[in-house]
């Protein structure tokens, strides 16, 4: 059965394009849905209880980046954890007897005044005031990346430990230190002894937090560090700066002199651009693909990394690069998490390869060839195995 087309009658025509109308009627209880999404979503932000900011390395605080979970730790194993957030707190502390001072940030203190504090010292992370807190220790390189590695050093506390996850910064001690967990040209862990007790510095403290704790070896390395069975005095960050230090009048800061209807407008002006970019955004043409002036192949700058590699003779960082490549293209294609261990890696990669697991522990975690061709058999041997891996 057909249905009959109504015909326009001679001399009259139907626009077949939908009109602004037509679209509306269409479209209006989408929009309708969607603008009520967002007015819940907005009033639910607006009228819902503030969460309290995340406090990093503070042993009080429960979220990701906090360090409840070590200092509940040490309590456990019978070590008085203080919570401190001035430098006088932390002098008091001292001053009651043999003592580790734990420094995770120095922003609102004296760098010179906390160094004078006897005893042991551990230092964490890139803080403010190193030259003063830790005499001797050189940065070597930011940003190192943060991963799992092996401490390749004597350090009781480390070797114990075994792989941690470390990164941050690449430091250098003074002679006589041992440094732990190497980082490009550096270590992220160094230790030492001064006058009156040992510095350490690490280079970050992710391992410490709630977060990052149960992998690796990272709870081990930090009790080791920090559970030595002396009270530990843990300096944090105060909850309130000072109020000398905060600009304005009696000590006010920027936000207590904002008028209280700040956050109206910034929410109208963030709503006048979403607004302002969905209409221009529906003028703008389709994106123009132009052509490169110069194409460099792949092959050329491998090839141009190589020589200059060759040119310095840096077979280290290039087996390590080699290794790393490797590491990260086949943690997902066997299953693991990125922040897998060694242990973890080489097992699997033994166990679906069938290759020997000692074989494949060398060839990733190894010492650095000694010869070009031995570099030339590693990258060959790393090649073999992900072929390998991609076809089973």
């Amino acid at each position: 059965m057909s249905v009959a087309t109504p015909q326009a009658p001679p001399g009259q025509s139907y626009p077949t394009s939908p009109t602004a109308r037509s679209t509306w009627r269409a479209g209006r209880m989408i929009g309708l849905l969607g603008a009520l999404v967002v007015l819940i979503a907005v009033l639910g932000v607006l009228l819902g209880p503030e969460r309290a900011p995340a406090r990093y390395l503070d042993p009080d605080d429960t979220s990701l980046s906090g360090s409840k979970a070590l200092a509940e730790l040490l309590r456990d194993r019978g070590v008085t954890v203080d919570r401190v957030d001035s430098v006088e707190a932390a002098a008091a502390k001292a001053a009651t007897g043999n003592r580790l001072l734990l420094i995770t940030d120095t922003m609102y203190v004296d760098e010179f005044e906390l160094a004078r504090i006897p005893g042991d010292r551990l230092v964490v992370g890139d803080v403010f005031g190193l030259p003063a807190l830790a005499p001797g220790v050189r940065l070597e390189a930011a940003g190192v990346r943060p991963r799992s590695r092996e401490p390749e050093c004597g350090l009781p506390a480390a070797t114990a430990a075994g792989s941690a996850y470390l990164g941050g910064v690449a430091l250098r001690g003074p002679s006589g230190a041992t440094a732990c967990y190497p980082a490009d040209d550096g270590h992220t862990l160094v230790s030492f002894p001064y006058a009156s007790g040992v510095i350490t510095v690490v280079g970050d403290g992710g391992f410490m937090t709630n977060q990052r704790l149960a992998e690796d070896g990272n709870a081990a390395l930090a009790l080791n560090l920090i559970g030595t069975g002396r009270p530990v005095t843990w300096l944090v960050p105060p909850e309130t700066p000072p109020a000398l230090d905060l600009p304005g009048e009696r000590g006010q800061s920027m936000y207590d002199l904002m008028p209280a209807s700040i956050r109206w407008a910034v929410y109208m002006s963030i709503i006048a651009v979403g607004v302002a970019a969905f209409w221009r955004g529906r003028r703008l043409g389709p994106v123009v693909a132009e052509k490169l002036p110069v194409i460099v192949r792949a092959s050329e700058t491998v090839e141009g990394r190589g020589r200059l590699y060759r040119a310095r003779r840096a077979r280290e960082r290039a087996a390590d690069a080699l290794r790393a490549g490797t590491i990260d293209r086949l943690t997902p294609r066997l299953g693991l998490a990125s922040g897998a261990g060694r242990h973890e890696i080489v097992s699997a990669i033994a166990a679906r390869t069938g290759q020997d697991a000692q074989q494949v522990g060398a060839a990733l975690y190894g010492p650095p060839p000694v010869d070009d061709a031995g570099l030339v058999g590693l990258a060959g041997y790393l090649d073999f195995m992900e072929r390998l891996i991609s076809e089973l």
